[in-house]
């Protein structure tokens, strides 16, 4: 029976591929006998940090054409997402308990898919390792031993209140540039609103960093104080852009601050791109100047944590594979991959790997010309300075093409042609 070591979404998807391809899998997971400092839920597939899986969009975004990549090669967290989505504009959200529950719910009923709780403490010699980037206890130090250490990095999750207790009299409902069905609740902000948000928050008490954490953060997760310490106006250029969003009567605010659905019904909302290390009574005082959540209940605080990612280049292949251990994997944000659905890609692939290499065929890895190949080869290519990295349409096999909007729908075709021919490829064999 192979092993997936760990249930998070890299693991989830690893254990359905090779499920699906007739694959026995023990599926090991230390919930609920022990969770991280993160998770809270006993559930498989967990959605952490935030409910989104980013843009939907296609044509437009590199992390959309992951997510089509990704539907055509059967994955399960992009049918979970299917069916879980909430309202969320051109992106992709989930009720987090919903889409948690339907990936759990086919894990357990899938007859070549055994569910095992207990904690790994050291590294198998076959299968694959999706442990996640908060590994830690004896896994982490046999992965330490082996491999001559981790590197780290520290993100943070945002606050998220009750929609009830938002002042709706002072909030808008819209879509940036009108796309979408109104799905965002807006808080505007004045000129001198915005002002005095940002002088307290820079002003804040937040919770003590050694200094290599400072140095560590990764952008894509960067709180939303560190932002505001780059310049005054730096917010209002990022997080709190007024750009393409009007209230009722067709003004544009001077800085506005977006919630998000956290559930179906909407009865929560999130506080878009708040990540924060504010101590938590400091978060409701700072949080509460903006006038719409003057009496905002808060049912999460923002929280930092620490990643774990391996030397990638070092340590593997671009099939996830183990330079020194061709029949050990892994998988997930530990493997130097940031973002939920670039780490369920992860997995998913790792799985298919894995698979061939038990039937005794060589790799087959995607090209760069699609985003999934292209994240696979990044992660082995040598890199003296690596770090973590999103979809994005830099890694991709390059096109002399100068209009931008042109180049985004011929990189996308020519992605989604590449992950047909892939498929296409292991469906022939």
């Amino acid at each position: 029976m192979t092993e997936v070591i760990g249930a998070g979404l890299a693991g989830s998807e690893a254990a359905w591929a090779l499920a699906e391809r007739g694959v026995e899998v023990a599926l090991i997971e230390q919930k609920p006998a022990r969770r991280s400092p993160a998770h809270s839920s006993d559930a498989l597939c967990e959605l952490v940090c935030s409910n989104s899986l980013k843009s939907d969009d296609v044509f437009g975004n590199a992390c959309g054409l992951l997510k089509e990549e990704m539907r055509r090669l059967g994955s399960l967290t992009m049918e979970a997402a299917a069916h879980t989505r909430v309202p969320a504009g051109g992106a992709l959200a989930v009720d987090r308990n919903e889409f948690s529950a339907y990936v759990t719910h086919k894990l357990r009923q899938h007859p070549k898919i055994r569910i095992v709780c207990r904690e790994q403490t050291s590294l198998p010699e076959a299968g694959i390792v999706a442990t996640g980037p908060l590994t830690d206890g004896a896994l982490y130090a046999a992965i330490e031993a082996r491999f001559g250490g981790g590197l780290h990095f520290y993100d943070a999750t945002a606050p998220v209140v009750t929609a009830e207790s938002v002042d709706l009299a002072a909030a808008f409902t819209a879509d940036r540039y009108g796309r979408g069905t109104g799905d965002y609740v807006n808080c505007p902000m004045t000129k001198e609103e915005y002002e005095r948000f940002v002088t307290e928050l820079l002003a804040a008490e937040k919770v003590t960093l050694k200094e290599f954490e400072k140095r560590e953060i990764f952008e894509g997760c960067m709180p939303v104080e560190v932002m505001a310490s780059r310049g005054r106006d730096a917010l209002r250029f990022g997080t709190f852009k007024p750009v393409g969003l009007e209230d009722g009567i067709g003004r544009r605010p001077y800085a506005v601050l977006q919630l998000r659905r956290e559930n179906a019904e909407g009865s929560l909302l999130g506080l878009v791109g708040c990540q924060t290390n504010l101590r938590f009574g400091e978060q409701k005082r700072v949080f509460s100047l903006i006038p719409a959540l003057r009496n905002a209940e808060f049912v999460r605080y923002g929280v930092m944590h620490r990643n774990t990612f391996l030397d990638a280049p070092r340590v593997l292949n671009a099939d996830f594979s183990v330079k020194d251990a061709p029949m050990l994997f892994f998988a997930g944000q530990i493997t130097g991959v940031e973002g939920y659905v670039e780490s369920a890609m992860s997995g998913m692939l790792a799985g298919i790997h894995l698979w061939r290499k038990l039937q005794g065929k060589e790799p087959l890895v995607p090209s760069d010309a699609c985003v999934m190949g292209a994240l696979s080869r990044y992660v082995a290519a040598e890199n003296r300075h690596f770090q973590p990295m999103n979809a994005n349409y830099g890694i991709l096999r390059g096109m002399d093409v100068r209009d931008k909007k042109q180049k985004k729908r011929l990189l996308a075709e020519r992605a989604l042609a590449e992950a047909e021919a892939f498929r296409a490829a292991l469906d022939g064999e």
